[in-house]
């Protein structure tokens, strides 16, 4: 053949396997080992054991012929023709590559390949090694806490761990840089709350307000003064204010703008790498001819009777998760009335917030169970669809993953943001769950139960998320550190001597067996390792923009975590974590579809949050039709009485209002006796019918949702028409490559023609 593959300075392993040591050459797990390794040699793969206590090392590398092979079939490919491989000759990251597919798709006599070989226990694991010198140099310029606000070296990250993770760290830095705005933009939004914090007319009717509420359950609660919840109001027009309306426009918009604008980041990037045109299928069966050369394409299928099972189970494991979330609403209604009859006052005066926070700590507990869950659930029905491709099979995974992940974690909000406290009628007709009454939001409104479940979900998930983190494979490896120590002095002056010497051939058993449990000492990684840091920051894009209004600093948390989880992401990944095995591809894959899905999702969450969740909408309805400056009221606030205009009275001597309430309950202080309370809600003082005004809350709220989705739809569709995904210096970029590689393709073909190179090639390919 006469293509160059590149070689290292001294020789490397592809591959390492590690089995448990067994004696007895008759057991079947022993017979399976060797069995797997002679498949292994068939195939030309050379295999250097070596014995470690009670572990046995298989240090495995491939032929050169083999990456020849890989290399011809590139070059003849449909869309992998003119990768950067191609030019520079094989690199260690596609040497690994290729070994860990001919790893997989190897088979032993009984039919079983090295999964099942794993699962057997026949096998312990299987990793690559890192490169030392290559691991110091990214350890230097990028995996280091001091490196926090420094640029990534994206094109050493890809040539050390592959595309894929390369545009991974890519896409976060981009989105890191983009939040910076919207962080910004949010925290004007929270100080305007913030500057009239103490002057705003509706906190002060709230705080001065003589008005007594109706007890907020059954028989516990009491009759509470308005006045009493003036903290409670204060805190709510933090997020609640005129600002948060125009904040989620831009949000809506902004996620459309950071969506177009990667796309120009990745396409610039991914055609300087020459992978422009690459198709993971494609390389996978290259890959497959490469393993075996009488090897048969795996056919496309689809079953519906599949489908229709895999369709059906996935609505059961919503309807699962949604039971979940019925079951935290359940704990919220039972927990507030119990709260309220604690002995200690501040939970007590606070039952209601206090059954919020605690909803949210559980919620996020059950986040973290289901997350095992529905990973589990997914893999088996990927497992039903039998896919024809890994790349096929990763794209139905990730779908059925976040879309299982998405409803554990928003299934609570959306209860939160549009059912909570229009749903629990009213006095004389509440709604009620097995016996218990449901919650009622508060008189300024409900985004204030939004912001808290948001705030603690989020706060928690990613602080706690980031410590488990770094700290478990940080304490493996401080654990496991002492064994590679141990080997290191044994080794003496012949490791001294392997290092140093540049022109070093192959290193002693001991130099080996060092790096090799240097390697095997790290955390564990698999082909779905990236995936988990994906979903982590996807889901984090969520939060960002799904319902921003109810929280204008989520893009700053968002931001600083971010900071650090770049950081943290690349320690573990360079430091503590076994290499990952390189993928090549172009994009980061059927994510861009879920992040465009979550900009759709995004404008209409945020409409709904800002025309029925908060009153922005009552609010103006009460200025321009029932306050003072509507009646002709002067020298008062335009909205002066608009709290007491949102609330409606029970009165005591109707039947269906004295069966709801008990007389201990309408009293207040335990001496005043009360007969009659407010409640928020339009609604007729004799009949508890729905008033006029309901209704045209209800119509420009409608109105609102209409116009406000439309108006960001259309300013989504201009920004993305405007921002094109390929720049132009790409186009030319490619068509001039494209050019080139045509031209040096013809200037082959002419000097072969004139020398006769074509006969001594055609031979030398038979």
């Amino acid at each position: 053949m006469f293509y160059k593959t590149v070689e290292p300075s001294h020789k490397t392993f592809d591959y390492v396997l590690v089995a448990d040591k067994v004696d007895d050459d008759t057991d079947l797990k022993a017979q399976r080992q060797k069995a797997f390794i002679q498949q292994l040699e068939k195939k030309n793969i050379s295999v250097t054991r070596i014995l470690n206590d009670d572990k046995v090392f298989y240090g495995l590398r491939a032929p050169n012929e083999t990456f020849e092979e890989y290399k011809y079939l590139l070059k003849v490919s449909d869309s992998c023709n003119w990768s950067e491989d191609e030019q520079n000759g094989i690199p260690l990251v596609t040497r690994i590559r290729i070994v860990h597919f001919i790893l997989q798709n190897t088979y032993i006599n009984t039919g079983e390949n090295l999964h099942e070989l794993f699962m057997k226990d026949v096998f312990e694991t299987m990793f690559c090694l890192h490169e030392l010198k290559k691991q110091k140099e990214l350890t230097k310029m990028w995996a280091k806490w001091s490196h926090l606000f420094t640029d990534q070296p994206v094109r050493e990250i890809k040539n050390y761990f592959g595309e894929k993770v390369a545009l991974y760290y890519l896409w976060l830095g981009w989105y890191t840089k983009l939040l910076v705005p919207a962080a910004v933009l949010g925290v004007i939004v929270f100080l305007y709350g913030l500057a009239f914090f103490n002057t705003n007319p509706l906190i002060k009717e709230v705080c001065q307000s003589n008005v007594t509420m109706c007890p907020l359950c059954d028989k516990r609660c009491r009759a509470w003064q308005l006045s009493d919840s003036c903290t409670y109001a204060k805190f709510s027009h933090l997020f609640d204010n005129e600002g948060t309306v125009a904040f989620a426009m831009f949000m809506a918009i902004w996620a459309t703008l950071f969506l177009e604008l990667w796309k120009r980041t990745r396409s610039r990037n991914v055609s300087k790498w020459k992978v422009y045109d690459w198709c993971e299928e494609e390389e996978e069966l290259i890959l497959e001819l490469v393993n075996d050369p009488n090897c048969q394409p795996k056919q496309f299928r689809h079953s519906y009777l599949r489908s229709t099972v895999v369709l059906i189970l996935v609505t059961l494991m919503l309807v699962l998760i949604l039971g979940l979330a019925h079951m935290l609403v359940v704990f919220r209604v039972v927990a507030a009335p119990l709260m309220s009859e604690s002995n200690w006052g501040f939970i007590k005066d606070n039952a209601t917030t206090v059954a919020v926070m605690l909803g949210a700590v559980l919620h996020y507990i059950t986040i973290q169970v289901m997350t095992r869950v529905n990973r589990w659930v997914s893999f088996k029905l990927c497992d039903i669809e039998k896919t024809n491709s890994f790349a096929a099979r990763e794209r139905s995974f990730t779908v059925k993953m976040f879309t299982f992940q998405f409803f554990t974690l928003f299934s609570s909000l959306f209860y939160v943001a549009f059912f909570l406290g229009r749903i629990n009628g009213h006095p004389g007709d509440y709604v009620r769950i097995a016996g218990w009454r449901l919650e009622e939001c508060h008189p300024s409104g409900c985004l204030t139960d939004l912001f808290i479940q948001m705030a603690v979900i989020m706060v928690l998930k990613q602080t706690l998320n980031n410590i488990f983190e770094f700290t478990v494979p940080w304490l493996k490896n401080c654990v496991k550190r002492n064994t590679a120590k141990k080997l290191q002095r044994k080794c003496g002056h012949c490791y001294k001597a392997c290092n140093h010497k540049q022109d070093c051939v192959e290193l002693c058993d001991i130099c080996k067996l060092q790096d090799w449990m240097r390697n095997f000492n790290l955390a564990n990684t698999d082909a779905f390792s990236l995936f988990n840091e994906f979903l982590e920051m996807v889901v984090q894009f969520s939060f960002t923009t799904i319902f921003v209004a109810a929280f204008p600093l989520a893009p700053l948390l968002a931001f600083i975590n971010n900071i650090f989880e770049i950081r943290l992401d690349a320690i573990k990944m360079v430091r503590l974590e076994r290499r990952h095995v390189p993928r090549k591809t172009n994009d980061i894959g059927v994510w861009t579809k879920v992040l465009e899905g979550i900009g759709v999702l995004a404008v209409i969450a945020n409409g709904l949050v800002i025309g029925f969740s908060s009153d922005f909408i009552p609010r103006i309805v009460y200025y321009h039709r029932y306050g003072p400056c509507a009646t002709g009221i002067a020298d008062t606030h335009c909205m002066e009485g608009y709290i007491k205009n949102t609330l409606s009275t029970a009165h005591l001597t109707h039947p269906a209002v004295q069966k709801d309430f008990l007389e201990n309950q309408m009293t207040i202080n335990n001496k005043i006796n009360i007969t009659q309370c407010s409640y928020r809600d339009y609604r007729s003082d004799d009949d508890y019918s729905l008033t006029a005004q309901f209704w045209l809350v209800l119509a420009v709220r409608l109105a609102f949702v209409i116009l406000f989705e439309h108006v960001v739809v259309v300013c989504k569709f201009i920004a993305a028409w405007l921002i094109p995904d390929n720049p132009i210096q790409v186009k030319n970029n490619r068509l001039h490559d494209k050019l080139e590689r045509l031209k040096e393709e013809l200037r082959k073909i002419k000097h072969m023609n004139s020398s006769g190179v074509p006969q001594r090639l055609s031979t030398s390919l038979e």
